[in-house]
């Protein structure tokens, strides 16, 4: 199996009640490709910080292997969230995929 773990920083143009919103809406739109994507097999957003933290959300995945996460990465469905619902309001990405 493969995890596949996000941070992401909203853009700094946005207010603080705008981000709550703009989590709220990354978070249903992401969990909400559970059971839609093959070798997709559990997808959890964290919108909640603490003050210590420098990233505003994770995104938490598990993959069947290495070749459902990058088909993943393709899939229309997936595509079509990243590009709507994440990239129009982030302005910094991490990533890190790791074996389990």
């Amino acid at each position: 199996m493969v995890k596949h773990i996000i941070l992401w920083t909203l853009k700094d143009e946005y207010s603080e009640n705008e981000k709550i919103k703009i989590k709220e809406e990354i978070k249903t739109a992401l969990e909400g490709l559970q059971g839609k994507i093959p070798g997709l097999l559990e997808i959890k957003v964290n919108t909640g910080k603490l003050a210590s933290s420098n990233a505003d959300l994770m995104l938490d995945s598990t993959f069947e292997s290495e070749a459902a996460l990058k088909a993943y990465a393709v899939h229309p469905a997936h595509v079509k969230v990243a590009d709507e619902n994440v990239r129009p309001y982030t302005q910094l990405r991490s990533c890190l995929d790791f074996e389990i």
